[in-house]
């Protein structure tokens, strides 16, 4: 039986991914890069459909379904989802926030018609599975929200029940995913039952704040020398690692360190001791005694990183390393388990 041909889109603020898989094999993956844009993610996205609309004619007559990445969309169980007329209108609203994953259903839809095949979205930054508890945030006007990196989380959940040789359903695992933004999710039976949203709350990464504290954050709001858009962009996208040393390389940190830098080493564990304590608060949510506490991510394969995290939450549990994540083989197995009929696509 032929393998079916799928395409992958995976829309970056400057730049789209694109690949084809047949079955479980990549058969053509290239990276499309656009100029920095002057307004929203919006602003660019025709002349980013041209573009990713040549390169998939040019690899295939046919494509059997094309999957991409999700955005910033309503609150959704984990899964695969059919692209809809209303998804790409929740989209381009920006419905929970302006990031380049909402692009991703808009430019599925526009090419699944020339193509004549359905779309689909996997596991969305949306994907919103918590226990009531987890909503409470101290005050009725603000709730928290499940927004993450809920693709990799997913499917590293996945693959580490396959190698503990356990059903997903049975097991208690924390996933943290370790990259310029920071997720850590207890999951119970496969679900995000909690989770930091990265742009928020957590630890510091390469280059977000995560969480602040508040009075402190409240009087730099206040203090009239910055713009909304200027506060924003200091919390995401200008916090972290960026702002302590200038640089949101980690291999970068790690070579000053060795150069004898205490300030880099200092900034470096401290990332380390947020993400642990943050693993820590997580145990709590699963009542302790995980059957896993996974590092996955591109900041996973700083063997000092994951080192000191380990020293400090091994206690816990076993600590799995997986270093890096594959986002396009993730939307990849999310779609062909749709056309393989082994789980139903869901309606948005």
């Amino acid at each position: 039986m032929k393998s079916p041909a799928i395409l992958l889109v995976n829309t970056g603020s400057t730049s789209t991914k694109l690949a084809v898989y047949r079955g479980e094999d990549v058969a053509a993956e290239t990276v499309i890069t656009h100029a920095p844009r002057s307004g929203g993610i919006w602003e660019d996205f025709d002349a980013r459909l041209v573009r990713i609309g040549s390169w998939a004619r040019e690899q295939s007559g046919s494509f059997d379904a094309i999957g991409a990445i999700g955005g910033l969309l309503r609150p959704l169980d984990g899964g695969t989802y059919r692209v809809s007329e209303q998804m790409v209108s929740d989209a381009r609203a920006n419905l929970q926030g302006e990031h380049a994953s909402n692009l991703g259903c808009a430019v599925a839809r526009a090419l699944a018609g020339e193509f004549r095949c359905e779309a689909y979205v996997v596991d969305p930054v949306s994907v919103d599975e918590f226990e009531p508890l987890a909503r409470y945030s101290g005050h009725p006007l603000i709730a928290r929200r499940s927004l993450s990196h809920a693709l990799n989380i997913h499917a590293t959940a996945r693959r580490i029940a396959r190698e503990l040789g356990r059903s997903l359903e049975s097991t208690r695992m924390i996933v943290a995913h370790l990259g310029g933004g920071i997720s850590v999710a207890p999951l119970a039976g496969g679900r995000i039952i909690d989770i930091n949203d990265a742009s928020s709350d957590g630890p510091f990464s390469p280059e977000r704040t995560g969480g602040l504290p508040l009075q402190g954050f409240i009087t730099l709001c206040m203090d009239r020398t910055r713009t909304e858009a200027q506060l924003r962009r200091l919390v995401m996208g200008g916090g972290g690692l960026l702002a302590y040393l200038g640089t949101t390389s980690a291999v970068e940190v790690e070579e000053r360190i060795e150069a004898g830098e205490r300030q880099a080493r200092e900034v470096f564990e401290a990332m380390a001791y947020q993400i642990a304590k943050e693993i820590g608060a997580m145990a709590t949510v699963l009542r302790g005694s995980p059957d896993a506490i996974v590092l996955t991510g591109g900041l996973a394969s700083s063997a000092l990183l994951t080192g000191w995290i380990r020293e400090r939450i091994e206690f816990l549990g076993p600590v799995i390393i997986s270093p890096g994540q594959d986002e396009m083989q993730a939307l990849a197995m999310g779609v062909l388990r749709v056309l393989r009929g082994e789980e139903e696509a869901r309606d948005y």
